[in-house]
C-alpha cells in the first residue's frame, strides 16, 4: 500500500447516442420502430497520481480544438465534444493545482481521440508515456488505414513522445500502482489498479466499462465500439476478480451518476 494521492481531472464532457455505451440501449418493436433515442452527455476526465516515486498524470482528455477541425466532423457528430474549448490540458491542470512541468510521467489507458488529445503538451520532452505495445500498433495501423478503429486521430499520438512501452498484461513501474491490460474496446486497452494506504485498493477500469450497467448487468459496450466481445468478457471477470481479491472499488470510464461520486479524489 502506498501512500498517494488521486486527484481527479474534469475534462469536459461527450454528448453521444448511449447506444453507444450499452449495446442495444435503445430498440425499435413493431408498434414503435423508431423510439426515441437516449442521447446524453457523458463526463471525460483524467487522474493525477500525486504518488512519491512520480506524479502521474492518467489520460489526456479530449483535444480542446476538437471542434475547431481536429476532429473530423463524422466523428465530432457522434461524440460532440460540447465544451472541449474549455479544458485545455494545461489550463484545467492548472485549476486542479498542477503545472504541466510538474508530470513526471503518463499513462495512456489507450489512444483513442477523447484520451489522448492532450498529448501534444508532452511533444518534444523526455517525460515517459506509458502506453500498451497493443495499443500503440492497433492505433497507428486504424489511423494510417482503413481498418481498425475509426476513433483515433493520428495527429493525438503522432508526436515526438518518449513513448515507454508496456508489453506485458501486468506491469508495475510505481510501487503498488498496476498497470493491468483488459483488452475489448481495444486490443491494447489498459487499467490501472493502485493499492493505497488509507482508501484501500482502487481498479480504474477505463473505457473497459463506461458505466455502471456493463459492470453491473455485464451489458456490453456498443457494438461499433466493441474490438472484441469475447476479449471484453473475459477481461470483465479479470477486474470483478481483483475486486473480490483486494474489496477494490471499481471506477468506470463515462459513468455520469459515478463521476458525481469522485470529483473530489482519493487520499486529499
Amino acid at each position: 500500500m502506498v501512500d498517494a494521492t488521486v486527484d481527479v481531472i474534469h475534462r469536459g464532457g461527450l454528448e453521444c447516442d448511449q447506444n453507444y455505451m450499452i449495446e442495444g440501449q435503445t430498440l425499435g418493436t413493431h408498434d414503435e420502430p423508431n423510439p426515441d433515442l437516449d442521447y446524453e452527455e457523458i463526463p471525460v476526465w483524467n487522474l493525477v497520481i500525486d504518488h512519491p516515486e512520480a506524479t502521474i498524470l492518467w489520460d489526456t482528455g479530449s483535444h480542446h480544438e476538437a471542434l475547431e477541425g481536429h476532429w473530423p466532423e463524422a466523428l465530432s457528430q457522434a461524440f460532440y465534444p460540447y465544451d472541449a474549448h474549455e479544458h485545455r490540458l494545461d489550463d484545467d491542470l492548472e485549476a486542479a493545482g498542477y503545472r504541466l512541468d510538474d508530470i513526471d510521467a503518463v499513462f495512456q489507458t489507450h489512444l483513442h481521440l477523447d484520451h489522448a488529445g492532450g498529448l501534444e503538451f508532452f511533444d518534444g520532452t523526455d517525460v515517459p508515456i506509458y502506453v500498451h505495445e497493443r495499443e500503440l500498433k492497433f492505433a497507428y495501423y486504424s489511423a494510417k488505414t482503413d481498418k481498425g478503429s475509426g476513433a483515433y486521430i493520428l495527429e493525438d499520438f503522432d508526436h515526438d513522445l518518449n513513448w515507454e512501452v508496456v508489453h506485458r498484461d501486468r506491469e508495475e513501474h510505481f510501487t503498488d500502482v498496476e498497470f493491468v491490460r483488459f483488452p475489448g474496446h481495444t486490443p491494447g486497452l489498459t487499467g490501472t489498479v493502485v493499492h493505497l494506504d488509507d482508501d484501500g485498493t482502487l481498479v480504474f477500469t477505463g473505457d473497459q466499462v463506461y458505466q455502471a450497467p456493463n459492470y453491473e448487468a455485464e451489458e456490453p459496450l456498443g457494438a461499433s465500439l466493441l474490438w472484441g466481445k469475447t476479449e471484453w468478457f473475459d477481461s470483465l471477470q479479470r477486474i470483478k476478480e481483483l475486486e473480490r481479491r483486494h474489496d477494490a472499488e471499481v471506477v468506470y470510464g463515462h459513468d455520469t451518476e459515478q463521476f458525481s461520486e469522485i470529483e473530489d479524489g482519493w487520499g486529499n
